[in-house]
């Protein structure tokens, strides 16, 4: 997650990737992307493999207007990148279930943003300076406890910045959309909200050879 401010200047559209289904969900609104960006832990990477498209899941953080993807230099993903293949990035939260009165409208509550772009690859001390920003985004302070990345490690991570420009938010929220022939149906209609919460930590008990 990043702490830097934004300007409110909403994101500048372009028709090529401009959604067509629903068009009324869409947003450029650069708060409604960063906030969506930094809710997610996990994004989708898609782009154009050797052997035909390839999709993955990747961990991922916001640091300013670049989406940073962390992943091993040995990945496919990692070769594409360094050849300057475009990807894909989207990120989705699915907020509930909504339950129609008819099998057509059933529908689901979610927030989404796809970034489309050309990544460049993070070297050197920046990509050092990067990896904390990793960390601290699954537990916030915890690259000041945990042991950081020895140089093999460093070596052996692949840090690539997509930049925040061919971006757009999708998102629906609300109830079912029923037809008004179907409003009478003894069928229940409604949201189920679904939720990502943290559950309880689950201490890692090792023995150490000291302590035997």
């Amino acid at each position: 997650m990043s702490a830097e401010p934004y300007e409110p200047v909403p994101y500048e559209p372009a028709d090529v990737y401009r959604p067509r289904r629903s068009p009324g969900r869409e947003s450029y609104d650069r708060a409604l992307v960063h906030a969506i960006l930094d809710e997610g832990m996990v994004a989708h990477v898609s782009y154009q493999g050797g052997h035909g498209p390839e999709i993955i899941p990747a961990f991922y953080v916001r640091h300013g207007e670049e989406v940073l993807v962390h992943l091993s230099r040995r990945a496919g993903l990692a070769s594409a990148l360094q050849a300057g293949t475009p990807f894909a990035f989207c990120v989705t939260h699915l907020d509930g279930l909504v339950l129609a009165r008819s099998a057509f409208h059933h529908s689901m509550n979610y927030r989404s943003v796809i970034v489309h772009g050309v990544p460049r690859e993070v070297t050197g001390e920046e990509k050092l300076r990067l990896f904390d920003l990793f960390i601290d985004k699954a537990v916030p302070g915890r690259s000041k406890e945990a042991r950081p990345a020895n140089g093999q490690e460093a070596r052996a991570t692949g840090v690539f910045a997509l930049p925040l420009v061919h971006v757009v938010a999708k998102t629906r929220s609300g109830g079912p959309n029923d037809d008004a022939a179907d409003m009478a149906l003894p069928v229940w209609a409604g949201v189920i909200p679904l939720a990502m919460v943290r559950g309880e930590p689950i201490e890692d008990r090792v023995e150490l050879a000291g302590n035997i």
